[in-house]
């Protein structure tokens, strides 16, 4: 592990969230460490919101809570001037949530969780860049030059991804899609099914590059599958 720059706070790795002990509920995708709790109603899901601000210590580690009518989804990130990831905080708020949700009798599914990238191939990321983050009102990610986020952390992620030449029979831009680690084989399996067909699976179990009939490409990505080659 390695220091977060957050006082005495650490960083950790997708591979050590998922090995720890009592975070079963959680998954971490591309943009932090989120968990799904079906409420079946938004009468329940503002009752858990509702017992989540009440945890303590959970205005130090700034929850994202999006309520539906179906559910409530939780979304775990710390994003500094340096450091956009995960820290030993969110590992005991995680827990605590957890807990709360259990103990008003709500599920978690952590089957209905996915996050969206999408990727722009660049022969001169800088050049584009300022284009895209005016346009959608992004800003950069601070570990990152080839990333830009959404300030309000509701929009999809933008990735620039450096071309050595230019590709003129290949589309230049697709969708990356996050996945639960344990949910990636009925994804492809799905996409494959729907008229897909595989590209690449060169850097399995980490991401797969398929296509569809037309050959428009999409990844489908995990973050630290536990296991050795996490």
């Amino acid at each position: 592990m390695t220091q977060a720059g957050e006082g005495e706070i650490r960083r950790i790795r997708p591979a050590q969230f998922h090995t720890t002990a009592g975070l079963e509920d959680w998954r971490v995708l591309g943009e932090g460490a989120c968990a799904y709790f079906r409420t079946g109603s938004f009468t329940a899901g503002a009752r858990l919101v509702q017992a989540i601000s009440e945890v303590p210590g959970v205005g130090s580690g700034r929850p994202d809570i999006d309520l539906r009518h179906e559910g409530v989804t939780v979304r775990l990130v710390t994003i500094t001037d340096d450091y956009y990831g995960l820290t030993e905080r969110h590992v005991e708020l995680a827990r605590q949530i957890s807990a709360v949700a259990r103990s008003l009798d709500v599920p978690a599914d952590p089957s209905a969780l996915q996050g969206v990238q999408i990727t722009v191939d660049a022969l001169v990321g800088p050049d584009v860049m300022p284009f895209w983050r005016a346009l959608l009102g992004y800003r950069d990610r601070a570990d990152s030059g080839e990333d830009l986020i959404d300030p309000h952390r509701r929009g999809a992620q933008f990735y620039f991804q450096r071309m050595d030449a230019p590709r003129p029979q290949r589309n230049r831009l697709h969708v990356d899609v996050w996945v639960p680690y344990d949910r990636a084989e009925a994804r492809i399996a799905a996409a494959l099914g729907a008229g897909g067909r595989l590209v690449s699976d060169a850097a399995a179990p980490s991401h797969w590059v398929l296509a569809d009939p037309e050959g428009n490409e999409a990844c489908v990505g995990v973050a630290g599958a536990p296991g050795p080659d996490a």
